[in-house]
């Protein structure tokens, strides 16, 4: 019989599965280096190492970066955007950025879609709706012909008013389909958010067409090689909002993947915020490329309705991650006589100048290496041996260039990449009036750990915490997660002027898609939760905050529009650090999130021991300048209720955790390593 639940997070440099026996109640975790040529490869590579075959799986997820790699790289779909006739340079004029307004250097970006690839088309939808002027069909159909004879790969629809009524957009593609066929890439900007604000509903629609067939490729072809290898059961994929959809649904929602990857992470510091009853906690995954951050806060993830990615608006639910070019595989470099780390990474191949693939520029791990933090010949978890004399001559190399010894040159850049990544952490704490003090920092990816406990005491942070299978946690944070689908509807007016009535009946068509939306992925309805919000502003105010609404909060209730109101006040103060009751608030948009609830794992219990020794190793480590006898201990030796006092390093399958001296380390009862920051050494 099945019995593994099995998720799995496709990083740039490894490929992390996690599998949850479900007779057992243990994890085990694989990695595999990814396979940027055929990600399949890298997949089953590490499926082989936590199950016996395919066929033992019963529920599978994964978190990909397809679509998100294809645009970093500009490697997507060319795109043919079409538009209402006199409104087509929408897209071009964009906005400009509020952030940047005296910044001399700032460039817009490059649009995706070119000026002389936006075709006009006639007829005309007014603000509330109505046809003023009837759709030009021998357009759209010149426009067809053109996608076909100028080799386009999608086509992105974006008229005016289609959040208002939607008509207009459907008859484009029925008449495009009509032209191209069933098989065309056709994205329309009202199925992609129907929300108000012409340019970020295009500039989201245009993302979508550009990365879809990309991403749609990708999952078919993943879907077909796990079926022919014996894996018939349901892909889950992740989304953005830090819920799941099947892939059939992904392959038709292709934009809500867009940050799948490293979302997973985020997913998963909720989870271990209940299940520690730690409210308040810093995720910070650092792998061999990047440098991610996400925030638990009150034991909610970070949630926004909107994003940008490199300067491009996206509108969609994704969980806040804040990125860096800071990872493991990080380049360090001279630069005008001083040192650079990042944000060009050596990724999986060749990697560092350590992984014996070609590769000679110093990178954050040979500097690891050098230090003697990474154990050399049980790197990955054995899996890979490093070579630590081409880690020195990389490292020497630079180092004679700047005029500083290895050792000096080593801990130089370990702390440039430790700075970099605590002005990160302050980017998305400290500027929105959040104290990272007041929060736990959760320390995972494969470098996490090891750079974890020297971002706390930078940040004054007292706590780090290294969750079990660290490396392969945003995948193990996938198999904690519900299905979701979310629903939006723009709906702009005063809040004391609303009709009430008008309010519910949207409010209850949403909620009504969105149990049918699950219901058709198969979940039964009682298993099917709705979250209902409203986007609220002051009157003058051009940008809104999400305010949850429910059962205490209720249109058809008297006392509606006082009781949204304060809890608008409420969240503005805590969001701003000020607020002004009584003055009229607008409400902007409607929002219904559906959950599914999904079976989750249920781990074996574990008992604390009262044997406080463990086996270990000795190795030399330096640490700020002096070397230190350091024990290096196996991970799987640490029960809980043992101590372990720093310096020490503790080394697993998935990363390795550095505890530099004045650090003590205690093991929880769900088996993380709770580490104590001694501030003031």
């Amino acid at each position: 019989m099945a019995k593994y639940r099995v998720s799995m997070d496709i990083g740039g440099t490894f490929t992390d599965v996690i599998a949850f026996n479900e007779e057992t109640g243990a994890y085990s975790a694989g990695k595999a280096s990814t396979t940027p040529d055929d990600l399949t490869r890298g997949v089953f590579a590490g499926l082989a190492q936590v199950v016996d075959s395919p066929e033992d799986i019963s529920f599978i997820v994964h978190g990909t970066t397809q679509g998100l790699n294809a645009f970093l790289q500009r490697r997507g779909e060319k795109v043919l955007l079409l538009a209402t006739e006199g409104a087509g340079d929408i897209y071009q004029i964009a906005r400009g950025h509020r952030t940047r307004l005296y910044d001399v250097r700032y460039r817009k970006p490059e649009p995706l879609v070119s000026r002389a690839d936006t075709v006009e088309i006639g007829g005309r939808l007014g603000p509330d709706g109505s046809v003023r002027t009837p759709l030009d069909v021998e357009q759209i159909r010149a426009a067809a012909r053109r996608f076909s004879a100028e080799g386009f790969g999608a086509i992105a629809v974006g008229l005016l008013f289609s959040y208002v009524n939607p008509d207009h957009e459907l008859d484009v593609e029925r008449i495009l389909r009509d032209e191209l066929g069933p098989d065309v890439q056709i994205t329309l900007s009202h199925q992609v958010a129907r929300e108000w604000r012409e340019y970020e509903r295009t500039s989201s629609a245009v993302i979508d067409a550009y990365t879809a067939p990309i991403v749609r490729r990708y999952l078919t072809n993943l879907q077909a090689e796990m079926l022919n290898r014996g894996l018939s059961v349901t892909l889950h994929v992740m989304q953005s909002s830090g819920g799941i959809i099947n892939a059939n649904s992904a392959r038709e929602m292709t934009l809500q993947t867009l940050f799948s990857g490293p979302v997973g992470g985020a997913v998963g510091g909720v989870a271990l915020s209940e299940r520690l009853r730690k409210p308040n906690l810093i995720g910070v995954d650092m792998g061999g490329t990047s440098f991610d951050i996400s925030l638990v806060v009150d034991g909610k993830p970070d949630v926004s309705n909107e994003t940008e990615l490199e300067g491009f608006p996206l509108l969609m639910p994704v969980v806040n991650i804040h990125t860096i070019g800071a990872g493991g595989g990080s380049i360090a470099y001279a630069e005008s006589g001083g040192l650079r780390v990042g944000p060009e990474s050596a990724g999986a191949n060749p990697g560092p100048a350590s992984y014996m693939r070609g590769g000679t520029k110093p990178t954050v791990t040979d500097a690891n290496l050098v230090l003697g933090r990474v154990d050399p010949t049980w790197f990955a978890g054995g899996t890979m041996t490093l070579d630590s004399t081409a880690a020195e001559t990389a490292v020497g190399t630079l180092a004679d260039t700047l005029g500083l010894d290895l050792v000096r040159m080593a801990e130089g850049i370990c702390d440039v990449a430790n700075a970099k990544m605590a002005q990160a952490i302050r980017n998305i704490t400290v500027e929105r009036g959040i104290e990272p003090r007041d929060f736990s920092l959760v320390a995972f990816g494969g470098a996490g750990p090891m750079h974890a406990v020297f971002l706390a005491r930078e940040l004054e942070i007292g706590e780090v915490i290294v969750p079990p299978f660290p490396g392969a946690f945003s995948a193990w944070g996938m198999l904690e997660t519900e299905v979701r689908r979310d629903f939006s509807q723009s709906y702009y007016g005063a809040l004391a002027a609303a009709d009430p009535g008008e309010l519910d009946a949207l409010l209850t068509r949403m909620a009504s898609d969105g149990v049918a939306a699950l219901e058709s992925d198969g979940l039964d309805a009682e298993a099917i939760r709705l979250e209902y919000s409203l986007d609220m502003r002051y009157m003058g105010q051009e940008y809104t905050l999400t305010i949850p609404i429910g059962e205490d909060v209720a249109p058809t209730q008297p006392d509606f529009v006082a009781a949204a109101s304060e809890r608008f006040d409420t969240a503005h103060a805590g969001r701003f650090g000020h607020s002004n009751p009584g003055a009229p608030v607008e409400v902007v948009t409607l929002r219904v999130a559906a959950f599914g609830q999904m079976e989750r794992p249920t781990p074996a219990p574990t008992h604390a021991t009262t044997d406080t020794s463990y086996p270990f190793e000795t190795r030399d480590i330096v640490f700020d300048k002096a070397v230190y006898p350091t024990p290096v201990i196996r991970r799987d030796v640490l029960k809980p209720g043992m101590l372990v006092e720093g310096p020490a390093v503790i080394v697993e399958q998935t990363a390795t955790t550095v505890l530099p001296p004045h650090t003590r380390l205690s093991v929880d009862p769900l088996g993380s390593l709770v580490i104590a920051v001694d501030k003031e050494a």
